[in-house]
């Protein structure tokens, strides 16, 4: 039984047994081993931590980011400091420089999110942290799924926030936000509330707003659909990575595939792997990579991330039949 400090929340048997039962359908694990909460103060990360602490009593640890956006982030990650002493969690505060702008990190948002599990990351293995947990809950992922939407994503996309990536772990993306309100208002505790959730300037924020006036939805089957999504990516990705370990070839340092009969989803994806095969240090982006399965289609020849692409025909086949050749490309000449 997890030793329990007598500051603790308690909570009702029912709700931490979904919760336990969640954690373990995310993790296919039991709640064991040392759990990194990334606790911002707000209502959806205090009940994750209430939660955590029911389950799996001095496990639990603690960490809050202070990206130093605002004047009152330093403020804020003390009192999420002094929550987590007064019950008798380990905490740390985590701050560190947002990275440079690029295409992968277009905006303030996802420059702030890459910086946060960086700092995450870091913390979890220098104090042999097992798991990294997040409060991504339903109604973030409805709102992630709409925004992907709207940006054309494909299935990956699609299956909107992932409930475990490497040690991080989501056990409450199929909560309602509601659900995690009603836990801190029982528990009687006071949370901090983060202005960036109506500040207009943000994407979400705006969503946010829309869908609260959408009462037709239902965040909760969004998920499931979601989850949904994302099992069906994990399957086309095991089908593309066991296609191109069968049925490719390495002769004299040249890559030869024949993807003839895939459908056109596993045929981007096996290309891809094949670029990555001889360019594993390579960014293979969208774009690039559906113009070259164009240029293949059609038996011409292109390279990217320095690999030199071209077709041959299978002999005896339908003319249409063509394999795919991959070497490194030449050098390119001085000008």
């Amino acid at each position: 039984m997890p030793r329990k400090s007598a500051s603790d929340a308690i909570l009702a048997p029912d709700i931490v047994a979904r919760f336990r039962a969640d954690w373990q359908r995310v993790a296919k694990s039991a709640p064991d081993g040392r759990a990194l909460i990334a606790f911002s103060g707000g209502p959806d990360s205090t009940a994750l931590l209430l939660l955590a602490r029911a389950v799996l009593g001095d496990d639990c640890v603690a960490a809050t980011v202070d990206h130093a956006l605002r004047p009152e982030s330093a403020l804020e990650a003390e009192a999420a400091s002094a929550f987590c002493e007064n019950r008798g969690i380990p905490h740390a505060t985590l701050r560190g420089a947002l990275p440079e702008r690029s295409s992968a990190t277009a905006n303030l948002s996802a420059r702030a999110r890459k910086l946060r599990y960086e700092l995450l990351e870091q913390h979890a293995t220098a104090i042999r942290a097992r798991w990294i947990v997040t409060a991504h809950h339903a109604d973030d992922q409805l709102e992630t799924v709409i925004m992907r939407l709207n940006r054309a994503s494909g299935i990956a996309g699609l299956a909107g926030i992932r409930t475990r990536n490497g040690r991080i772990v989501r056990p409450l993306l199929e909560w309602r936000r509601a659900d995690l309100a009603a836990i801190v208002a029982t528990s009687g505790v006071a949370c901090v509330a983060d202005p960036t959730n109506d500040d207009d300037r943000y994407d979400r924020a705006r969503l946010r707003k829309v869908l609260a006036r959408a009462d037709w939805l239902d965040a909760g089957k969004v998920a499931t659909s979601a989850r949904a999504l994302g099992e069906a990516e994990e399957a086309i990705e095991w089908a593309s990575w066991w296609f191109e370990g069968q049925s490719s070839v390495m002769v004299d340092g040249e890559l030869i595939m024949n993807p003839t009969l895939l459908p056109a989803e596993l045929r981007r994806r096996v290309l891809k792997r094949c670029l990555l095969r001889l360019a594993p240090e390579s960014i293979v982006r969208n774009d690039g990579l559906n113009r070259l399965l164009v240029t293949l289609d059609g038996g011409g020849t292109a390279t990217l991330c320095g690999v030199r692409c071209s077709t041959s025909k299978v002999p005896g086949n339908d003319a249409l039949a063509l394999r795919w050749h991959f070497r490194p490309a030449p050098p390119r000449r001085a000008t």
